[in-house]
């Protein structure tokens, strides 16, 4: 996937181990952008056995391409934009088999969209960004840096997908495979979201989310070096719990507790089934 050279420098010159000429790092994170635009290399990736690695050195990488990386004017025409030299929009061609459609819409380079992927306009991609093939990332919706979204995934409108760099050994949001996640959602932290999941409209994960599994009566939380996992299939829409404080209580006060409510059968799979003839 990737050269243990390639490793070793970005993790020497991040630790400043290593004194380089500009146009040696700048060749170094050339490459290393290269392999993130490929999809070659990954801020997290499966392992084989369900669980997933985080690849600290790879956020040690995006943030060198900041530390030396001047801003340029990257204007056109009337519309100006001033950015990190090393971080253009990505380009793409007609190859690389991802549909993009007018309206404003940008992806920074150093993310990845496997083809088959759609994007409807305006939506913004950001660097470490991994898409993976047939995902549609709808109007109005973000992905944040390093998040990692699998096959067959709709992000709806407005739904935002946190991003994270820092700290380095942090780990960024994970949606696997077939889920959908519903117009207005918010997942942030580091948050696991398991294969089919999905997420109805209004929806809002982080690390410090309670979830009450109403099938299973139990109740889902993040524990310590672990994130908040949703399980596969799970079915959640927007919930509350009382406040028991007697001031809570005198107000009738209550906090958002997302609720899952079932987990997904026929009639589920029905109706969230994505139209492969649109894609």
């Amino acid at each position: 996937m990737y050269t243990e050279s390639l490793i070793v420098q970005i993790e020497k010159l991040f630790n400043k181990e290593v004194e380089f000429a500009q146009p040696q790092i700048e060749y170094l994170l050339e490459q290393f952008i290269s392999g993130l635009n490929s999809g070659k290399i990954r801020a997290a990736e499966p392992d084989g056995n369900g669980n997933w690695v985080v690849n600290q050195w790879v956020k040690k990488g995006i943030l060198l391409i900041f530390r030396n990386s001047p801003v340029v004017d990257m204007s056109e025409g009337q519309f100006k934009y001033f950015d990190k030299q090393l971080l253009p929009a990505k380009s793409f061609s007609t190859d690389d088999g991802v549909r993009i459609v007018p309206g404003g819409s940008s992806v920074r380079s150093g993310s990845y969209l496997a083809p088959g992927v759609i994007c409807m306009p305006p939506m913004y991609i950001n660097i470490g960004a991994y898409i993976d093939s047939g995902t549609m990332i709808d109007s109005h919706a973000l992905v944040g840096t390093c998040a990692q979204i699998g096959k067959n995934v709709h992000i709806s409108a407005a739904a935002q997908v946190g991003g994270v760099l820092e700290p380095a050994g942090a780990r960024p949001v994970i949606i696997e495979d077939n889920v959908m996640v519903g117009g207005n959602c918010g997942i942030y932290e580091g948050v696991l979201v398991r294969n089919r999941a999905v997420l109805g409209s209004g929806v809002v994960l982080t690390a410090s989310t309670k979830v009450y599994d109403l099938v299973n009566d139990k109740i889902i939380t993040s524990v310590f070096g672990e994130p908040l996992e949703i399980p596969e299939g799970a079915v959640l829409v927007p919930g509350s719990r009382a406040i028991n404080t007697e001031f809570g209580q005198k107000n009738g006060l209550s906090i958002s507790s997302p609720l899952i409510v079932k987990y997904r059968d026929d009639k589920t799979d029905a109706r969230t089934a994505l139209n492969f003839d649109l894609r």
